[in-house]
């Protein structure tokens, strides 16, 4: 986990250094332009359906989301090499705001989504199709378990909570949308290969 490839990386840096400057003072300002909002509402601009990954609400959300990119991605992008896993990660970040801005459209919602969750979700469906039978000990409940069943439970629970509104500012949809995305990308790949 600490010999991490180049664009792994670069992603943990980048989301780090941009949470320093929330924490600076310029959470606010950041939010307003970077944050993405809801589609129609005035502050929607299209650039935040990347943006958004960057930012995050507190040091918690930002430690899981970069704690699962650090175990999950480096594994993947060595596989991959770093042009394709960040054309991979940006895109399942894509496919979690657009799923994210039809269910905030969908439902009236006005609250925005910020959190490099959407990428990391996809990150660690492309890991558990890549290596379906190696063991995840998760912390709590302290269980191994192979890669594609964390992998299929993880997204059963995103999607049951999310039905059910549970964790309302958790953007469960969102979760979904970045393994969707990733699923898509990965057939596609398979399928011109």
């Amino acid at each position: 986990m600490f010999n991490l490839p180049p664009g792994t990386l670069w992603l943990l840096m980048i989301n780090v250094a941009i949470f320093a400057l929330q924490s600076l003072g310029g959470d606010n300002f950041m939010i307003t332009y970077f944050a993405l909002w809801p589609f129609p509402s005035v502050g929607f601009e299209p650039w935040q359906l990347l943006t958004y990954s960057f930012l995050h609400g507190n040091i918690v959300h930002l430690l899981f989301n970069m704690l699962a990119l650090a175990m999950f991605g480096g594994d993947v992008e060595r596989v991959w090499g770093r042009n394709r896993f960040l054309t991979y990660y940006f895109v399942c970040v894509l496919s979690a705001g657009l799923t994210q801005v039809l269910f905030t459209y969908l439902t009236g919602s006005q609250s925005e989504t910020i959190g490099a969750s959407g990428g990391v979700f996809g990150v660690l469906l492309a890991f558990g199709m890549m290596y379906p039978h190696r063991t995840i000990l998760l912390i709590f409940p302290p269980i191994p378990m192979p890669a594609w069943l964390f992998v299929t439970l993880y997204g059963a629970l995103e999607l049951w909570f999310g039905v059910k509104g549970i964790e309302r500012d958790v953007a469960h949809f969102a979760h979904l949308g970045g393994m969707l995305g990733g699923y898509l990308m990965i057939r596609y790949g398979r399928s011109r290969r």
